[in-house]
């Protein structure tokens, strides 16, 4: 009977999970662009670059002419990000670009794009502060 239970309980877990990869997979698609890190290169000169990660992250190195604006500040301070230009996005990964995109996206924000695996992979000029 447990065994029942527990069966049904991590099935429905996974099925959470595997529903919130695939909105978040739609939404990506329809609020921006992913970009290679080439096409991220190329473009970063014309458009806003934001760093979502934590201070200190960015301070340990971040990309050459990003700025800092923290995921957890993003509602607070998003306009400080200019409408009218391109917005590039990087953190870790890419889970919190989608989520910011999102959420710029939601406030009228419509270039935006993000850096496809984010920082990790990154191969261009860094800087630390």
């Amino acid at each position: 009977m447990w065994n029942l239970i527990l069966e049904i309980i991590v099935v429905i877990g996974f099925l959470f999970i595997a529903g919130q990869q695939i909105y978040y997979m739609i939404q990506r698609k329809r609020v921006g662009k992913e970009l290679v890190e080439a096409d991220f290169n190329a473009g970063m000169r014309k458009a806003q670059i934001i760093d979502l990660r934590e201070s200190k992250y960015f301070d340990a190195g971040h990309i050459l002419g990003a700025r800092n604006l923290p995921y957890s500040q993003l509602k607070q301070r998003y306009g400080e990000i200019r409408p009218d230009l391109p917005v590039y996005l990087y953190d870790q990964g890419r889970t919190l670009s989608t989520r910011a995109a999102i959420q710029l996206n939601r406030k009228g924000y419509q270039q935006i794009f993000w850096l496809k695996r984010g920082f990790q992979d990154w191969n261009g000029k860094t800087k630390r502060k």
